[in-house]
């Protein structure tokens, strides 16, 4: 299961996923929620981005399609929601690869700043928690799209294409309603759904992965720098090995493929 993030799509695995099916391996890239066909079956439903709600889309999913266990990989929201799944629902879990490491979310200190140097590479997050920046999402998404990209991504030099062909996803209708919530709910600044309240509640006990992992950090990675991996290593109780690819930036998976496939190989051989 390969996840994507904020704000990407599907196709920051489209040279992972044939990879991994050359390997013998079934590939499944979902869009999360909000992002490309993806529709509620409610209007009604609220439309939360919020980490218990990602998380619990993965495991439907994978009741929805029959799969019992599976390698969950991801980075950005697509790392939290594997996170999240292999956390909560470890027997559904082959192993874990992540970016950026642990990605659970510690609410509960989430106004505790952070080094000034970190905190302006989080523009866009505190953006998004006013009524200005909902506004300034919907109607600029694509051109704020692409300054992230290249904040988050310096050595990555996508063409017009790469990013036309992602872009699109955020035209669903659902997109600026999600994430404008789920960068408010991890602030504390927004309720969650109530049918998440259970999973958010275990969550904010920020439970260990007793799965094997591996981290991945990108040495160039533009919002989240590389660490050795010894700050979340506590909240790993499996095997864990951590590395920190070259080059890479945030979107870890489509700028070095080679290295993110090579790590689910590694989980599935064991």
């Amino acid at each position: 299961m390969l996840l994507h993030g904020f704000p990407f799509d599907i196709h920051s695995y489209v040279d992972v996923a044939p990879q991994l099916a050359a390997s013998g391996c079934r590939v499944i890239v979902p869009y999360l929620r909000g992002y490309g066909p993806t529709r509620f079956l409610d209007k009604a439903t609220p439309r939360s981005g919020e980490q218990a709600a990602i998380g619990a889309d993965l495991v439907a999913l994978m009741d929805a399609l029959g799969l019992k266990r599976a390698v969950f990989a991801g980075y950005d929201w697509g790392g939290r929601a594997a996170c999240v799944a292999a956390a909560l629902w470890p027997d559904r879990c082959i192993g874990l690869v992540s970016v950026n490491g642990y990605l659970i979310q510690d609410i509960a200190r989430a106004m505790v700043p952070v080094k000034p140097e970190r905190e302006v590479a989080l523009w866009y997050q505190y953006y998004f928690q006013l009524e200005r920046g909902r506004a300034g999402l919907a109607a600029n998404r694509r051109e704020i799209t692409r300054i992230l990209w290249r904040q988050w991504s310096p050595n990555w030099h996508f063409d017009d294409l790469t990013f036309d062909r992602t872009a699109a996803a955020h035209d669903n209708p659902d997109y600026v309603d999600i994430v404008i919530h789920s960068y408010r709910h991890r602030f504390g600044l927004a309720d969650g759904d109530p049918q998440y309240a259970d999973l958010q509640r275990r969550l904010a006990a920020l439970p260990v992965i007793a799965v094997p992992a591996i981290t991945l950090d990108g040495d160039a990675d533009g919002v989240t720098p590389p660490t050795d991996g010894t700050t979340s290593a506590a909240k790993f109780t499996g095997r864990r090995v951590h590395q920190v690819i070259p080059r890479a930036g945030h979107n870890l998976p489509q700028e070095e493929p080679e290295a993110f496939a090579a790590a689910v190989m590694k989980l599935i051989r064991g």
